[in-house]
């Protein structure tokens, strides 16, 4: 590589995914200059390998299933998902992994983009490795961040190693459907992609070393394994795999408890972990240990704790959205992208010392309150805070009331409807802090929800949130009549 002068900016972002451009844009509309490090796409993994693209593979099945469960629809409705169909669309929701519009939104910005390899060399020093062929080095007048996203955590199976598998970015950029298809792991990746390639017509066998959605009421996962297996899906749950083979024709072979199955493709589903390896964290103080179970500590505007001062201040160094490993979830990662670049200009402008108050724009406190998640299975589940278990685990007073959905709004989207719902009520306060939904089209209750709880909505004003007829939001008022409303 050939050396290039140093550069200066306020701030040096590492990751342009929808959190580092996130950083950036606020950095940047706060009137500091920005640059973004990417070795890969710009957009990230949620553009081109995660969200997006699964839940394009997703979405055709849930419409048929949805139509096939309605009379007068289902008698129209003939014949399967067009899977060649499918994954165009899913090519074209991905802009075929091209990355231009991203770029163009770059420099709109103002934000500046190098392709290349960054690694913290010292305090607001940032090293990279063009892909240019060329070598920058970066100097940050207020911070660093590292928005790096998370990598999939690869579990230890005999022969894992030699056997040509799948990750999630393997099984959503596929170019075909493998017509016997397992999956390892029965958290919210595996179950997604486990029913979009049954619904696509690959024969599915999902295999879990627990219970599925283990970090779900267990109502809720005990629907969602009925909606697989309604889809033919082969379930094993509470199974070890002891081995992983490849055999002559190209297919894999995996045993468990002395059995076996074999598939065209495998793909290992068994969670992610912060991708901060390599970053050069170790150059400014910060232990982060080379291995899946790498963390960094960050406070509430996302700073990292433990980071070198060059001599001026130690609040340089931030983490955000996946690499911060709070909540891997990519609208929670922009939030805290959000709180963080505007911390980062209140700091760089005198007008923050210190933590911020909480709930101020400047504080991530949902984090600690409300998190909202959505498995886009058939039937989805959408929740938001502590479920009725965590909540008493952590010593809350709480009551919980939980009821299956069966108001006219699920009727009318389908005679066959079933769903579940559960409110956690702090009794202390008189406010919800936690609700989970389970069933067809629950996705949309999850904002009104979390709304309740980040606004800290009394139960006697929430009853007069008079939900609309007939919808599925029904079973809000159902939930409260329960409680005793």
């Amino acid at each position: 590589m050939t050396a290039e002068s140093s550069r200066e900016f306020d701030v040096i972002v590492i990751g342009a995914g929808a959190v580092g451009e996130n950083v950036a844009d606020r950095v940047v509309r706060g009137g500091l200059t920005a640059v973004i490090i990417e070795t890969e796409l710009v957009g990230g993994e949620c553009s081109y390998w995660a969200c997006i693209p699964s839940k394009a593979l997703l979405r055709p099945g849930t419409v048929l299933h949805a139509a096939q469960g309605v009379p007068g629809a289902s008698e129209a409705v003939t014949g399967v998902v067009d899977a060649q169909a499918a994954l165009k669309h899913r090519d074209w929701f991905t802009n075929h992994w091209q990355d231009d519009g991203q770029v163009e939104w770059l420099n709109s910005a103002g934000i500046e983009l190098i392709r290349g390899r960054g690694r913290v060399t010292g305090p607001r020093e940032v090293q990279v490795d063009g892909l240019d062929g060329n070598s920058y080095a970066l100097k940050a007048h207020h911070a660093v961040v590292v928005a790096t996203g998370s990598t999939p955590t690869i579990p230890d199976i005999d022969g894992l190693a030699d056997v040509p598998f799948w990750t999630t970015r393997g099984a959503t950029s596929a170019k075909e459907v493998p017509r016997r298809f397992i999956v390892l792991g029965g958290g919210v990746a595996g179950v997604e992609l486990a029913q979009a390639f049954a619904r696509l017509g690959s024969d599915v066998a999902l295999i879990a070393r627990g219970r599925l959605l283990s970090t779900y009421p267990e109502e809720a996962a005990s629907l969602v394994l009925a909606g697989l297996r309604a889809d033919g899906i082969d379930v094993r749950l509470h199974t070890d795999v002891d081995r992983v083979e490849k055999n002559d024709d190209g297919s894999v072979t995996v045993t468990l408890d002395g059995k076996t199955l074999t598939a065209d493709k495998i793909l290992v589903a068994s969670g992610r972990h912060p991708a901060l390896a390599n970053l050069g964290l170790e150059n400014v103080g910060v232990e982060a240990r080379n291995d899946r179970s790498l963390r960094v500590t960050t406070d509430s505007t996302g700073l990292v704790e433990g980071a070198a001062s060059d001599g001026t201040s130690g609040l340089w160094l931030y983490a955000a959205g996946d690499a911060a490993g709070k909540a891997l979830l990519t609208h929670q990662g922009k939030y805290e992208a959000r709180a963080t670049g505007d911390a980062i200009v209140a700091r760089a402008t005198g007008k923050l010392h210190g933590a911020p108050r909480p709930w101020s724009p400047l504080a991530q406190t949902a984090n600690e309150h409300a998190i909202p998640s959505v498995v886009f299975t058939d039937p989805e589940v959408a929740s938001v805070g502590p479920s009725l278990e965590q909540a008493l685990l952590r010593g809350r007073n709480v009551t919980g009331v939980e009821l299956p959905i069966n108001v006219s709004g699920s009727q009318l989207h389908s005679p066959d409807y079933k769903g579940w719902a559960q409110i956690v009520v702090d009794e202390d306060r008189q406010v919800i802090i936690g609700a989970t939904f389970v069933g067809p089209g629950v996705a949309e209750l999850l904002h009104s929800a979390t709304i309740a709880i980040v606004g800290e909505v009394p139960l006697d004003r929430l009853w007069h949130a008079v939900p609309s007829y007939p919808t599925i939001s029904e079973v809000w008022l159902r939930l409260l009549e329960k409680y005793g409303l």
